[in-house]
């Protein structure tokens, strides 16, 4: 199975006469858009690398001069585009904390060896993360991503174990 490339932001309007653009970030990483930086531009069927070689904070947003781009109307051919990355080139997390994409497709069991499902999302809720679980015919499982609840993840071995709080399948 091959990893799909990961979205670290969205060009929402452009910014300028000079090809700027702004984006809306999608990473705690702001260092992602440091100047040199190479990312995948995705617009549609379209995808080509580009290069980062500006970037400042504009609020909740940041505003980008990548080296390809050269004017305002190139700029705003670009409005909707994605920013990507390689799944290799994700920036390092503490252990014990996983992206999204290294966990959905694991397999799900309970602490006893119970096969649940296969997880299909993860939910970003206010208190805590929520892992959708689809099993064979059966409904979608919400489990919360609590460490008393979420005991293992091995990420070799696509699998995860967890401890279903009393009445969670009722």
């Amino acid at each position: 199975m091959g990893l799909d490339r990961i979205g670290v932001g969205k060009i929402v309007a452009t910014h300028g006469v000079r090809g700027e653009v702004k984006v809306e970030p999608w990473t705690d990483f702001l260092g992602r858009f440091r100047p040199g930086t190479r990312l995948i531009l995705q617009r549609g069927e379209e995808i080509r690398p580009v290069t980062v070689a500006r970037a400042r904070p504009h609020g909740r947003h940041l505003i980008l001069k990548l080296a390809e781009i050269n004017d305002a109307d190139q700029a705003g051919a670009l409005r909707g585009a994605l920013l990507k990355v390689e799944p290799w080139e994700v920036e390092p997390l503490p252990e014990g904390h996983y992206y999204i994409f290294q966990l959905v497709g694991s397999r799900v069991y309970t602490t006893g060896g119970d096969f649940l499902g296969t997880l299909t999302d993860v939910l970003t809720t206010g208190a805590n993360d929520v892992y959708v679980v689809k099993g064979a015919g059966k409904k979608e499982i919400l489990i919360p991503a609590l460490k008393e609840v979420v005991r293992k993840i091995d990420l070799a071995r696509r699998e995860i174990s967890v401890a279903l709080p009393p009445g969670l399948l009722d």
